[in-house]
Order: structure tokens, then C-alpha cells, then sequence
């Protein structure tokens, strides 16, 4: 793999700007969802849509659907949301648990499409003059980093300017790929099909997976953005969601590669990312020795962290680099780091 001039690692806080749920909030929509409750044969609680696919999930050939044992495993997940981490440490808590292991991640999916049919860069397809509204996302990080994409960089340059940059994303969501979809047919006038062969060329990983794969991204498992889905589809790409230790298995070819662009990246740049250890595992290539030459260098939004717990990231990541050279701050955002470090992010 050729290095790469930038990585970024996306987390939960970056696509907070744009109107995705954080791990809490996430826990309260799947406990919600997951509240199903029925008066007599009426359903009165919970979702519609995740009950339908638990019941295609165990229909038998004669056509019984005894869906109960599901609802005692949603009900499970339900009450221990309070008390979780998260739902994907919760579900790998439970490991083995495949009522468990379905229902959270049914709940995963439909929380995530819904949140992205509220976000502030959904685009309805029911209306084909609808695009972004670029205002309505200038506090948002995709918008100064398209700035960073773009400087000095022409139409036919596109291509090889993004071969530089690698994604490594731990959130279902698919909001960077979904808005440089819009913003490049909108920067450069490119056609639908040529920015989809040119996105299509760019290193976009999910450790955990995702809801589905947007239209023009392929064929299988396709979930348009903030779309809704039918039982069956739901249940499909359900089966696209990871636990973590399915996540960081460490023979995964995508793992070896995210690790890779990690350790090579002339510049690291952690976006509203929580630092979490199994995923700080994920992504590490080993230790590296630290070479005070090396110009290799990270930078990282750390908002709301004590300067304790980012004194020892801060260690964590410069012993991953086997570089010296890191820039965390607390008191950044994913879209304020920008004008902070232009010059150090820059693809120019």
C-alpha cells in the first residue's frame, strides 16, 4: 500500500455535527425501538419495521412465527441500556447470544437510518433539485476538510488528491461518503457517475461495519441515505453490523490495511474520536520505536477530556507512530481543528 499524505479516524463526535446520535444517545433510540409491547394483537410500543423482520427472521415452514424468545432478548437489551458502555459492548458482552446479537443490531440499523433522514445533510430523493445545503454545514468538519481536498487541486487532479487519503471510520453512518458525493458534484460540476468511480477508488474502512452501502456505491446490501428498508432488507444488512470481536479480528485483511495507513500516513488526524481501548487496539501497528527525526505526524480533538487522559493518549499515539510529534487538544471540535492546523493538514 502506498502511504498515505493524511488518515483520518472518525469517531461518534464528528458525526455529532451533523446531527448522528453519540453512544448515549444511541443507547435511549435502541431502547426505545426495542420497547415492543403489544395490547392483546396490537402492537402499541416499540418498532414497527424490527418486529416484522424478527418475525421473517423465525418463520417456519408451516408459518408459525413465535417471536417471543426474541422479545425477552429485546426487553434484555432494553433494560441494560442504562447501564451499558454502549449497545456494542453490551451485545459482545453477550457473545453467543444470537437473539441478543440480532435484536441490537436490527436496533443499530434502523436507529442509524433514522438519524441520517434527520441529519443536516439528508437529501430527499423524492425531489431530484434537492442538494446540500452548504450553509446549513459550515459548522460541520466536512466542510473545511473539502476546503483541505480542493486547495490546488483541479478536476482532473481529483482522483490522485484523494489516493492520498485514507478513512478509517468507527461509525455506521455513511455521512462522509454520502456528502463528498454531493459536494464534488457541486465544487468541480463532475457528473453523478464520474464522482462515484472516483469515491468508489477511495479507501473507506469500517471496522464495525455499516448500514448498507449507498446506491451508487454497489448492488448488495444497499441502503439509500437515510433510507427506509423492508423486513427482509433490514435483516440483510443487519448481518453487515460487527461486534468488537468480530471488529478486531486481527487476520482481517481490512485490519492489517487500516493498521498499515496508521503506521505509514505522513499525518494522523483523530476526529471526535473517544480513544477507547479495543479500538486504540484496532488500530495500532505495535509498538514503533519513536524516532525524534521522524516527521511523521497526529493530531487529535480530544473536547471534553480531563489533560490527564490526554496526556497518556497523547503517549499511547506517539508510541503507535514511533513518532514524537503529536497535537492533541481538548478544546477543539472536528470542525474547529481545521483552522487550527491548516498548514499541518494540508494535501497541497
Amino acid at each position: 500500500m502506498k502511504s498515505k499524505k493524511l488518515t483520518l479516524i472518525v469517531g461518534a463526535g464528528a458525526s455529532k455535527e451533523f446531527g448522528l446520535p453519540v453512544g448515549s444517545e444511541l443507547k435511549q433510540k435502541i431502547a426505545s425501538l426495542l420497547d415492543i409491547k403489544f395490547d392483546f394483537h396490537q402492537q402499541k410500543s416499540g418498532d414497527y419495521e424490527i418486529r416484522l423482520a424478527l418475525e421473517s427472521a423465525v418463520r417456519q415452514p408451516d408459518g408459525r412465527r413465535d417471536i417471543n424468545p426474541h422479545l425477552h432478548a429485546a426487553w434484555r437489551i432494553r433494560d441494560a441500556m442504562p447501564q451499558a458502555i454502549s449497545i456494542d459492548n453490551f451485545i459482545d458482552n453477550n457473545q453467543g447470544d444470537e437473539k441478543i446479537e440480532l435484536c441490537g443490531k436490527l436496533a443499530i440499523v434502523k436507529s442509524i437510518l433514522d438519524a441520517e433522514r434527520t441529519s443536516k445533510i439528508y437529501v430527499n430523493p423524492s425531489n431530484n433539485r434537492n442538494g446540500l445545503n452548504y450553509e446549513s454545514t459550515e459548522s460541520c468538519w466536512l466542510n473545511p476538510f473539502t476546503r483541505v481536498l480542493t486547495e490546488n487541486c483541479r478536476a482532473d487532479q481529483l482522483e490522485e488528491r484523494l489516493s492520498s487519503v485514507a478513512f478509517v471510520i468507527f461509525n455506521y453512518d455513511r455521512c462522509i461518503e454520502h456528502y463528498l458525493y454531493y459536494a464534488l458534484q457541486n465544487y468541480y460540476k463532475l457528473s453523478e457517475t464520474r464522482v462515484a468511480e472516483i469515491l468508489n477508488g477511495v479507501q473507506f474502512y469500517h471496522p464495525y461495519g455499516s448500514v448498507g452501502v449507498l446506491p451508487w456505491q454497489g448492488q448488495r446490501n444497499v441502503a439509500a441515505f437515510g433510507g427506509e428498508l423492508r423486513p427482509d432488507s433490514l435483516l440483510e444488512n443487519a448481518k453487515q453490523i460487527k461486534t468488537f470481536t468480530e471488529g478486531t479480528d486481527p487476520d482481517s485483511s481490512e485490519i492489517c490495511e487500516i493498521r498499515q495507513a496508521v503506521a505509514t500516513s505522513n499525518n494522523l488526524l483523530f476526529l471526535g474520536f473517544a480513544f477507547h481501548r479495543l479500538n486504540m487496539q484496532l488500530i495500532s501497528p505495535g509498538n514503533t520505536e519513536i524516532d525524534g527525526e521522524s516527521q511523521k505526524r497526529a493530531f487529535a480533538t480530544a473536547f471534553g477530556l480531563s489533560r490527564s487522559d490526554c496526556a497518556a493518549i497523547t503517549s499511547e499515539i506517539c508510541s503507535m507512530r514511533g513518532s514524537p510529534h503529536t497535537e492533541m487538544r481538548n478544546d477543539l471540535t472536528a470542525a474547529t481543528i481545521f483552522a487550527e492546523y491548516t498548514r499541518g493538514i494540508s494535501l497541497a
